[in-house]
């Protein structure tokens, strides 16, 4: 099929794809991880200083929104070679798998914040105020109340997050990232090799499909 000899293809997934799906993995679920924590906390502050928040202050939010909105904004591609000397601060180089997961942290964080502002917003009005009459705390009612209410909303967008990083972790590989973006450049275009780049290609839409079946399934157990 397409002049592609598929006898070869158990010496190039162990030799070549695997370590890059190791890659690949590795940077997106680190990312993912990152973007979230540093995402929850301004996801959190907007939802306390928006208009119909726990604390309104709207010199607050507009700072944040307008920052967040900024963040993302910025291609990634753009984003990876403006973070450099961020990047080489923190680990040293710039190129790698490591390196890539400061821009892919950097580039997730705002969307993740967004997202999880989102699920916050969706949770039933009359249950924050139930809270309020028994005299619930701002910290209770953010992270006893409003965390777990939204969960599935939160797991939705992760899944999300996860499924944006792993496709721009490829377009990392255009500048160095490493992982299957890497090798589909170095190998498959590169070095015209159109089998190397039907592999990587079907691998990423294969773990595409994996992750989002394994967050519906979350969204499932944790909706019910």
């Amino acid at each position: 099929m397409f002049g592609i000899d598929f006898s070869k293809f158990p010496d190039i997934f162990v030799k070549i794809l695997l370590p890059a799906i190791n890659e690949t993995l590795y940077m997106s679920l680190v990312s993912t991880i990152l973007a979230f924590a540093i995402g929850l906390i301004p996801a959190v502050l907007l939802i306390i200083s928006s208009k119909d928040g726990l604390k309104p202050n709207p010199k607050l939010y507009f700072i944040l929104d307008a920052l967040i909105n900024t963040l993302r904004s910025f291609p990634f591609i753009i984003l990876i070679i403006v973070l450099i000397p961020i990047t080489r601060m923190i680990v040293g180089t710039s190129i790698g798998t490591t390196a890539t997961i400061v821009p892919l942290t950097i580039g997730a964080a705002p969307f993740v914040a967004r997202l999880i502002e989102s699920a916050f917003k969706e949770v039933d009005n009359g249950i924050i105020e139930a809270a309020k009459s028994f005299g619930a705390s701002k910290f209770q009612i953010i992270f006893r109340i409003m965390l777990v209410e939204s969960l599935p909303s939160i797991i939705s967008a992760l899944t999300l997050t996860l499924i944006v990083n792993i496709g721009f972790s490829a377009m990392a590989g255009a500048v160095g990232g490493g992982g299957l973006g890497a090798v589909a450049i170095n190998y498959g275009y590169q070095r015209f090799r159109p089998d190397i780049m039907l592999y990587t290609v079907v691998i990423l839409v294969i773990m595409v499909h994996i992750f989002q079946i394994i967050g519906d399934f979350l969204y499932k157990i944790t909706k019910k």
